[in-house]
């Protein structure tokens, strides 16, 4: 099961990068190596970004929650060779659109 969610997150992830223009995915590979690092980082990383940012989270009723996946987003493309985001608004945008199409995914994997 988890290897079919990572596969349909690789998916995801060549859709948004058919869609936007900013983001650009080299190969099937290089897809499946991008969602297997924003896996991790959003279980590692992510919630320490979370605990350190709670106040201004707060702040601005968890608005500040999109730009957090924005960061981790932008940053896999920046630290992978076969996944590229364009910069922080293209991230994002990417990280919106990533989230819709790997629920959406995952929706019709759970039916």
């Amino acid at each position: 099961m988890l290897l079919l969610v990572w596969i349909l997150n690789a998916v995801a992830l060549l859709v948004v990068a058919y869609i936007l223009p900013g983001i650009t995915v080299a190969s099937f590979g290089s897809a499946l190596i991008a969602a297997l690092v924003l896996g991790l980082l959003n279980a590692v990383v992510k919630p320490l970004l979370i605990l350190l940012t709670l106040p201004l989270t707060i702040v601005t009723l968890g608005l500040f929650l999109l730009v957090l996946n924005a960061l981790v987003f932008w940053f896999a493309g920046s630290i992978l060779k076969g996944f590229q985001v364009d910069g922080f608004w293209w991230a994002v945008i990417g990280a919106i659109v990533y989230s819709l199409v790997s629920t959406a995914l995952a929706g019709l994997l759970a039916s």
